[in-house]
Protein backbone atom coordinates (compact mmCIF):
# COMPACT_ATOMS: atom_id res chain seq x y z
CA UNK A 1 0.00 0.00 0.00
CA UNK A 2 1.26 3.05 -0.48
CA UNK A 3 0.40 6.11 1.95
CA UNK A 4 0.60 9.56 0.40
CA UNK A 5 0.15 13.29 1.68
CA UNK A 6 -2.88 14.10 1.00
CA UNK A 7 -2.43 17.89 -1.35
CA UNK A 8 -4.08 19.61 -3.88
CA UNK A 9 -1.35 18.52 -6.32
CA UNK A 10 -2.20 15.37 -6.95
CA UNK A 11 -5.55 16.27 -8.05
CA UNK A 12 -4.42 16.55 -11.66
CA UNK A 13 -7.18 15.10 -14.51
CA UNK A 14 -5.77 13.02 -16.80
CA UNK A 15 -6.76 14.74 -20.41
CA UNK A 16 -4.82 18.14 -20.01
CA UNK A 17 -1.44 15.54 -19.33
CA UNK A 18 -2.83 13.45 -22.32
CA UNK A 19 -2.95 16.51 -24.70
CA UNK A 20 0.95 17.86 -23.22
CA UNK A 21 2.28 14.53 -23.54
CA UNK A 22 1.07 14.10 -27.55
CA UNK A 23 1.83 17.76 -28.60
CA UNK A 24 3.19 18.75 -31.89
CA UNK A 25 2.61 14.60 -32.61
CA UNK A 26 0.88 14.09 -35.94
CA UNK A 27 -1.68 11.18 -35.55
CA UNK A 28 -1.03 8.70 -38.34
CA UNK A 29 -4.15 8.92 -39.54
CA UNK A 30 -7.86 10.77 -38.82
CA UNK A 31 -7.54 10.87 -35.22
CA UNK A 32 -10.38 8.21 -33.23
CA UNK A 33 -10.38 9.43 -29.66
CA UNK A 34 -11.33 6.51 -27.13
CA UNK A 35 -9.93 8.71 -24.08
CA UNK A 36 -12.94 9.93 -22.66
CA UNK A 37 -15.88 7.34 -20.39
CA UNK A 38 -18.50 9.46 -21.74
CA UNK A 39 -21.71 7.14 -23.09
CA UNK A 40 -23.15 8.07 -26.87
CA UNK A 41 -26.00 6.09 -27.05
CA UNK A 42 -28.35 8.65 -26.77
CA UNK A 43 -30.89 9.18 -23.96
CA UNK A 44 -33.93 8.19 -23.97
CA UNK A 45 -36.15 10.69 -25.65
CA UNK A 46 -39.37 10.33 -23.21
CA UNK A 47 -37.30 11.85 -20.45
CA UNK A 48 -37.02 15.44 -22.69
CA UNK A 49 -40.50 15.22 -22.91
CA UNK A 50 -41.12 14.83 -19.01
CA UNK A 51 -38.67 17.52 -18.27
CA UNK A 52 -40.93 20.33 -20.59
CA UNK A 53 -44.02 18.59 -19.28
CA UNK A 54 -42.72 20.03 -15.56
CA UNK A 55 -40.49 23.14 -16.95
CA UNK A 56 -42.50 25.66 -14.74
CA UNK A 57 -41.16 23.59 -11.61
CA UNK A 58 -37.44 25.05 -12.32
CA UNK A 59 -38.91 28.01 -10.77
CA UNK A 60 -39.03 26.28 -7.39
CA UNK A 61 -36.42 25.22 -4.95
CA UNK A 62 -36.14 21.65 -4.91
CA UNK A 63 -36.88 19.52 -1.78
CA UNK A 64 -32.90 18.19 -0.90
CA UNK A 65 -34.28 14.68 -0.11
CA UNK A 66 -35.88 14.32 -3.61
CA UNK A 67 -39.60 14.22 -4.46
CA UNK A 68 -41.06 10.87 -2.79
CA UNK A 69 -41.48 9.60 -6.60
CA UNK A 70 -38.02 9.44 -6.86
CA UNK A 71 -37.15 7.77 -3.93
CA UNK A 72 -39.53 5.02 -4.70
CA UNK A 73 -38.63 4.48 -7.81
CA UNK A 74 -34.94 3.70 -7.37
CA UNK A 75 -35.94 2.14 -4.21
CA UNK A 76 -38.40 -0.45 -6.49
CA UNK A 77 -35.30 -0.48 -9.00
CA UNK A 78 -32.62 -1.67 -6.30
CA UNK A 79 -35.30 -4.12 -5.16
CA UNK A 80 -36.27 -5.50 -8.64
CA UNK A 81 -32.72 -5.19 -9.74
CA UNK A 82 -30.76 -6.73 -6.75
CA UNK A 83 -33.77 -9.54 -5.99
CA UNK A 84 -34.06 -8.07 -2.69
CA UNK A 85 -37.17 -8.35 -0.30
CA UNK A 86 -39.99 -6.27 0.20
CA UNK A 87 -39.42 -3.52 2.84
CA UNK A 88 -35.30 -4.03 2.94
CA UNK A 89 -34.82 -1.12 1.20
CA UNK A 90 -37.16 2.11 2.51
CA UNK A 91 -37.21 5.17 0.34
CA UNK A 92 -37.67 7.78 3.23
CA UNK A 93 -34.75 6.05 5.38
CA UNK A 94 -32.28 4.36 3.00
CA UNK A 95 -31.91 6.50 0.10
CA UNK A 96 -30.76 10.24 -0.82
CA UNK A 97 -30.85 11.83 -4.50
CA UNK A 98 -27.41 13.30 -5.69
CA UNK A 99 -26.36 15.39 -8.80
CA UNK A 100 -24.58 12.51 -10.17
CA UNK A 101 -22.37 10.21 -8.23
CA UNK A 102 -19.57 12.31 -7.89
CA UNK A 103 -20.90 15.22 -6.17
CA UNK A 104 -21.46 11.86 -3.53
CA UNK A 105 -19.21 10.65 -3.68
CA UNK A 106 -16.59 13.71 -2.49
CA UNK A 107 -19.35 15.08 0.17
CA UNK A 108 -20.21 12.48 1.59
CA UNK A 109 -16.25 11.70 2.84
CA UNK A 110 -16.81 14.98 4.92
CA UNK A 111 -19.65 13.29 6.76
CA UNK A 112 -17.51 9.78 7.21
CA UNK A 113 -14.44 11.71 8.69
CA UNK A 114 -16.66 13.67 11.08
CA UNK A 115 -18.04 10.33 12.62
CA UNK A 116 -14.99 8.83 12.84
CA UNK A 117 -13.29 11.41 15.08
CA UNK A 118 -9.68 10.19 14.66
CA UNK A 119 -6.82 11.69 14.16
CA UNK A 120 -5.01 11.21 11.34
CA UNK A 121 -7.90 9.17 9.43
CA UNK A 122 -7.41 7.36 6.57
CA UNK A 123 -9.46 7.04 3.74
CA UNK A 124 -8.63 3.58 1.65
CA UNK A 125 -9.35 3.56 -2.38
CA UNK A 126 -7.75 1.37 -5.07
CA UNK A 127 -5.18 2.47 -7.14
CA UNK A 128 -5.59 3.20 -10.17
CA UNK A 129 -8.64 5.74 -8.58
CA UNK A 130 -11.15 8.12 -9.44
CA UNK A 131 -9.72 11.54 -8.57
CA UNK A 132 -13.17 12.20 -7.21
CA UNK A 133 -12.26 9.44 -4.12
CA UNK A 134 -9.43 11.90 -3.69
CA UNK A 135 -10.99 15.23 -3.69
CA UNK A 136 -13.10 13.66 -1.00
CA UNK A 137 -9.97 12.56 0.92
CA UNK A 138 -8.63 16.24 1.02
CA UNK A 139 -11.95 17.81 1.74
CA UNK A 140 -12.10 15.93 4.62
CA UNK A 141 -9.33 16.72 5.38
CA UNK A 142 -7.88 13.01 5.51
CA UNK A 143 -4.87 10.96 4.78
CA UNK A 144 -5.56 9.25 1.04
CA UNK A 145 -3.55 5.87 1.20
CA UNK A 146 -3.62 3.99 -2.42
CA UNK A 147 -4.36 0.26 -2.52
CA UNK A 148 -2.47 -1.70 -5.42
CA UNK A 149 -5.27 -3.05 -7.50
CA UNK A 150 -3.22 -4.68 -10.61
CA UNK A 151 -3.16 -8.10 -11.95
CA UNK A 152 -1.61 -10.06 -8.74
CA UNK A 153 -4.99 -9.31 -6.86
CA UNK A 154 -7.21 -9.50 -9.52
CA UNK A 155 -7.37 -5.86 -10.39
CA UNK A 156 -9.42 -5.37 -6.85
CA UNK A 157 -7.35 -4.14 -3.03
CA UNK A 158 -5.79 -7.50 -1.39
CA UNK A 159 -8.33 -7.67 1.35
CA UNK A 160 -6.03 -9.80 3.73
CA UNK A 161 -2.52 -6.88 3.24
CA UNK A 162 -4.45 -4.32 5.01
CA UNK A 163 -3.13 -3.68 8.13
CA UNK A 164 -5.93 -3.50 11.35
CA UNK A 165 -3.85 -0.70 13.17
CA UNK A 166 -4.56 1.42 9.59
CA UNK A 167 -7.96 -0.48 9.57
CA UNK A 168 -9.09 1.00 12.75
CA UNK A 169 -8.02 4.89 12.12
CA UNK A 170 -9.98 4.27 8.49
CA UNK A 171 -13.03 6.56 7.84
CA UNK A 172 -14.34 5.15 4.54
CA UNK A 173 -12.81 2.66 1.77
CA UNK A 174 -13.50 3.68 -1.70
CA UNK A 175 -14.50 0.52 -4.00
CA UNK A 176 -15.62 0.16 -7.21
CA UNK A 177 -17.33 -2.39 -9.16
CA UNK A 178 -17.58 -2.94 -12.18
CA UNK A 179 -13.73 -1.18 -11.66
CA UNK A 180 -12.93 1.50 -13.41
CA UNK A 181 -10.25 1.22 -15.57
CA UNK A 182 -9.70 -2.24 -15.34
CA UNK A 183 -13.92 -3.68 -15.65
CA UNK A 184 -13.27 -6.19 -12.84
CA UNK A 185 -16.47 -7.10 -10.52
CA UNK A 186 -16.20 -7.63 -6.94
CA UNK A 187 -17.66 -11.04 -6.24
CA UNK A 188 -20.46 -10.98 -3.09
CA UNK A 189 -17.65 -12.83 -1.20
CA UNK A 190 -15.27 -10.32 -1.74
CA UNK A 191 -18.16 -7.73 -0.42
CA UNK A 192 -19.02 -10.07 2.21
CA UNK A 193 -15.51 -10.05 4.16
CA UNK A 194 -15.26 -6.01 2.80
CA UNK A 195 -18.29 -4.97 4.86
CA UNK A 196 -17.07 -7.62 7.79
CA UNK A 197 -13.92 -5.13 8.27
CA UNK A 198 -16.14 -1.95 7.86
CA UNK A 199 -18.51 -3.23 10.84
CA UNK A 200 -15.30 -4.61 13.29
CA UNK A 201 -12.92 -1.17 12.32
CA UNK A 202 -16.31 0.96 12.33
CA UNK A 203 -15.44 2.99 8.65
CA UNK A 204 -17.89 3.05 6.24
CA UNK A 205 -18.07 0.98 2.51
CA UNK A 206 -18.36 3.87 -0.26
CA UNK A 207 -19.14 1.39 -3.39
CA UNK A 208 -18.90 3.48 -6.46
CA UNK A 209 -21.74 1.34 -8.73
CA UNK A 210 -22.54 3.83 -11.69
CA UNK A 211 -21.03 0.64 -14.57
CA UNK A 212 -23.38 -1.72 -12.66
CA UNK A 213 -25.17 -2.03 -15.60
CA UNK A 214 -23.25 -2.11 -18.14
CA UNK A 215 -21.74 -5.97 -18.18
CA UNK A 216 -20.88 -8.56 -20.51
CA UNK A 217 -22.65 -12.05 -18.85
CA UNK A 218 -23.64 -11.98 -15.53
CA UNK A 219 -25.19 -8.57 -13.93
CA UNK A 220 -22.72 -7.58 -10.78
CA UNK A 221 -23.95 -7.92 -7.35
CA UNK A 222 -24.40 -4.70 -5.09
CA UNK A 223 -22.74 -4.05 -1.74
CA UNK A 224 -26.15 -2.95 -0.74
CA UNK A 225 -27.60 -6.56 -1.51
CA UNK A 226 -24.83 -8.28 0.08
CA UNK A 227 -25.21 -6.18 2.96
CA UNK A 228 -29.01 -6.64 3.08
CA UNK A 229 -28.13 -10.72 3.40
CA UNK A 230 -26.76 -9.48 6.97
CA UNK A 231 -29.96 -8.26 8.17
CA UNK A 232 -29.00 -4.67 7.79
CA UNK A 233 -27.55 -2.02 5.67
CA UNK A 234 -25.31 -0.08 8.53
CA UNK A 235 -21.48 0.54 7.63
CA UNK A 236 -22.95 0.33 3.62
CA UNK A 237 -23.35 3.12 1.08
CA UNK A 238 -23.82 2.41 -2.68
CA UNK A 239 -23.60 5.21 -5.35
CA UNK A 240 -25.11 5.01 -8.50
CA UNK A 241 -26.24 7.02 -11.33
CA UNK A 242 -27.94 7.68 -14.61
CA UNK A 243 -25.16 8.76 -16.24
CA UNK A 244 -24.18 5.04 -17.98
CA UNK A 245 -27.31 3.28 -17.20
CA UNK A 246 -29.04 5.69 -19.34
CA UNK A 247 -26.72 7.75 -21.25
CA UNK A 248 -26.93 10.61 -19.54
CA UNK A 249 -24.12 12.24 -17.77
CA UNK A 250 -25.53 15.84 -18.52
CA UNK A 251 -28.62 14.81 -16.31
CA UNK A 252 -26.49 15.03 -13.43
CA UNK A 253 -28.92 12.49 -11.68
CA UNK A 254 -27.40 9.92 -9.04
CA UNK A 255 -28.71 8.80 -5.48
CA UNK A 256 -26.65 7.18 -2.42
CA UNK A 257 -28.64 4.62 -0.88
CA UNK A 258 -28.13 2.30 2.24
CA UNK A 259 -27.13 3.05 6.08
CA UNK A 260 -30.19 5.02 7.73
CA UNK A 261 -28.15 6.41 10.20
CA UNK A 262 -25.92 7.43 8.09
CA UNK A 263 -27.98 8.88 5.55
CA UNK A 264 -30.52 10.75 8.37
CA UNK A 265 -27.11 13.04 9.22
CA UNK A 266 -26.42 13.03 5.78
CA UNK A 267 -29.57 14.75 4.95
CA UNK A 268 -29.12 17.02 7.33
CA UNK A 269 -25.65 17.96 5.57
CA UNK A 270 -26.54 18.45 2.36
CA UNK A 271 -29.42 20.75 3.18
CA UNK A 272 -27.06 23.32 3.86
CA UNK A 273 -23.90 22.38 1.84
CA UNK A 274 -25.32 20.77 -1.37
CA UNK A 275 -27.32 20.94 -4.41
CA UNK A 276 -30.66 19.69 -5.23
CA UNK A 277 -31.61 17.84 -8.25
CA UNK A 278 -34.02 19.91 -9.93
CA UNK A 279 -37.61 18.80 -10.04
CA UNK A 280 -37.69 18.63 -13.61
CA UNK A 281 -35.15 16.17 -13.90
CA UNK A 282 -36.33 14.32 -10.95
CA UNK A 283 -39.46 13.85 -12.62
CA UNK A 284 -37.44 12.53 -16.08
CA UNK A 285 -35.28 10.27 -13.82
CA UNK A 286 -38.48 8.51 -12.30
CA UNK A 287 -38.99 7.37 -16.08
CA UNK A 288 -35.96 6.13 -16.32
CA UNK A 289 -35.08 4.31 -13.35
CA UNK A 290 -38.62 2.57 -13.95
CA UNK A 291 -37.64 1.76 -17.62
CA UNK A 292 -35.18 -1.11 -17.83
CA UNK A 293 -35.41 -2.05 -21.67
CA UNK A 294 -33.19 1.17 -22.78
CA UNK A 295 -30.53 0.26 -20.15
CA UNK A 296 -31.07 -3.34 -21.74
CA UNK A 297 -30.70 -1.86 -25.65
CA UNK A 298 -27.48 0.28 -24.77
CA UNK A 299 -25.87 -2.86 -22.93
CA UNK A 300 -26.35 -4.91 -26.00
CA UNK A 301 -24.40 -2.16 -28.11
CA UNK A 302 -21.43 -2.07 -25.56
CA UNK A 303 -21.32 -6.27 -25.83
CA UNK A 304 -21.34 -6.13 -29.47
CA UNK A 305 -18.05 -3.69 -29.28
CA UNK A 306 -16.58 -5.48 -26.90
CA UNK A 307 -16.95 -8.72 -29.38
CA UNK A 308 -15.17 -6.88 -31.86
CA UNK A 309 -12.64 -5.77 -29.89
CA UNK A 310 -11.77 -9.57 -28.52
CA UNK A 311 -11.72 -10.66 -32.19
CA UNK A 312 -9.12 -8.51 -32.84
CA UNK A 313 -7.07 -7.37 -29.70
CA UNK A 314 -7.42 -11.02 -27.92
CA UNK A 315 -3.74 -12.12 -29.47
CA UNK A 316 -2.32 -9.39 -26.85
CA UNK A 317 -0.21 -9.90 -23.87
CA UNK A 318 -2.45 -10.32 -21.16
CA UNK A 319 -5.59 -9.67 -23.16
CA UNK A 320 -8.95 -10.14 -20.86
CA UNK A 321 -12.31 -9.13 -21.76
CA UNK A 322 -13.14 -7.41 -18.83
CA UNK A 323 -16.79 -8.27 -16.31
CA UNK A 324 -17.97 -5.32 -16.91
CA UNK A 325 -17.61 -1.49 -17.48
CA UNK A 326 -16.69 0.29 -20.86
CA UNK A 327 -13.19 0.15 -20.72
CA UNK A 328 -10.01 -1.82 -22.10
CA UNK A 329 -7.48 -2.20 -20.31
CA UNK A 330 -4.71 -3.32 -22.06
CA UNK A 331 -0.83 -4.35 -21.10
CA UNK A 332 1.52 -2.62 -23.21
CA UNK A 333 4.58 -4.12 -21.32
CA UNK A 334 6.01 -4.95 -24.59
CA UNK A 335 5.93 -1.42 -25.75
CA UNK A 336 7.42 0.25 -23.07
CA UNK A 337 4.61 0.77 -20.92
CA UNK A 338 1.74 3.35 -21.48
CA UNK A 339 3.01 6.45 -21.70
CA UNK A 340 5.25 5.39 -24.60
CA UNK A 341 2.30 3.41 -26.37
CA UNK A 342 0.03 6.16 -26.23
CA UNK A 343 2.57 8.13 -28.12
CA UNK A 344 3.36 5.29 -30.64
CA UNK A 345 -0.46 4.58 -31.29
CA UNK A 346 -0.93 7.92 -31.89
CA UNK A 347 1.31 8.20 -34.47
CA UNK A 348 1.25 5.32 -36.06
CA UNK A 349 -2.51 4.91 -36.47
CA UNK A 350 -4.30 8.26 -34.68
CA UNK A 351 -6.11 6.69 -32.07
CA UNK A 352 -5.93 8.26 -29.07
CA UNK A 353 -5.81 6.17 -25.87
CA UNK A 354 -4.96 7.36 -21.96
CA UNK A 355 -2.11 5.74 -20.26
CA UNK A 356 -2.93 4.54 -17.24
CA UNK A 357 -0.04 6.18 -15.45
CA UNK A 358 -2.34 9.24 -15.73
CA UNK A 359 -5.18 7.44 -13.52
CA UNK A 360 -2.76 6.03 -10.31
CA UNK A 361 -0.52 7.02 -8.08
CA UNK A 362 3.25 6.48 -7.90
CA UNK A 363 4.34 4.55 -4.41
CA UNK A 364 7.23 5.63 -2.39
CA UNK A 365 9.53 3.72 -4.26
CA UNK A 366 8.01 5.20 -7.71
CA UNK A 367 6.17 2.35 -8.95
CA UNK A 368 3.03 3.01 -10.38
CA UNK A 369 0.87 0.12 -10.55
CA UNK A 370 -0.62 1.27 -13.91
CA UNK A 371 2.35 2.02 -15.69
CA UNK A 372 1.98 -0.46 -18.17
CA UNK A 373 -1.37 -0.16 -19.27
CA UNK A 374 -3.40 2.22 -21.47
CA UNK A 375 -7.62 2.99 -21.37
CA UNK A 376 -9.45 2.34 -23.99
CA UNK A 377 -13.01 3.57 -23.88
CA UNK A 378 -15.72 2.01 -25.93
CA UNK A 379 -17.98 4.48 -26.41
CA UNK A 380 -18.14 5.28 -29.79
CA UNK A 381 -20.60 3.47 -32.79
CA UNK A 382 -19.43 -0.34 -33.31
CA UNK A 383 -18.39 1.11 -37.17
CA UNK A 384 -15.86 3.73 -35.83
CA UNK A 385 -15.16 1.15 -33.07
CA UNK A 386 -14.41 -1.54 -35.27
CA UNK A 387 -12.14 1.21 -37.39
CA UNK A 388 -10.30 1.67 -34.61
CA UNK A 389 -9.59 -1.92 -32.55
CA UNK A 390 -8.59 -3.05 -36.75
CA UNK A 391 -5.92 -0.09 -36.42
CA UNK A 392 -4.69 -0.99 -32.87
CA UNK A 393 -4.28 -4.62 -34.30
CA UNK A 394 -2.42 -3.96 -37.10
CA UNK A 395 0.00 -2.28 -35.30
CA UNK A 396 0.18 -4.10 -31.75
CA UNK A 397 -0.06 -7.89 -33.32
Amino acid sequence: MSETETSLSTIQSPFPRLRDLIEGLKPGASPIDMTIGEPRHGVPSFAADIIAEHWKSFSKYPPINGITELRQAIAVWLTRRYALASGVVDPDRHILPLCGTREGLVSAMTLAAAKKNARGAAVLMPNPFYQAYYAGALTAGCEAVMLPATAASGFLPDLDALDPRLLDRTAAFYIASPANPQGVVATPAYFERLIALARRHEFYVFSDECYSEIYQNEPPASALQVAARTGDLNRVLVFNSLSKRSNAPGLRSGFIAGDAGFLKDYLQYRNVACPQVPIPIQHASVALWSDDAHAAESRALYQAKFAAANEKLSGLPNYYEPAGGMFLWLDLSHLGGGVEAAKTIWKGCGVKVLPGAFLAQPDKRGFNPAGDYVRLALVDPLDVTRDAVDRLASMLL
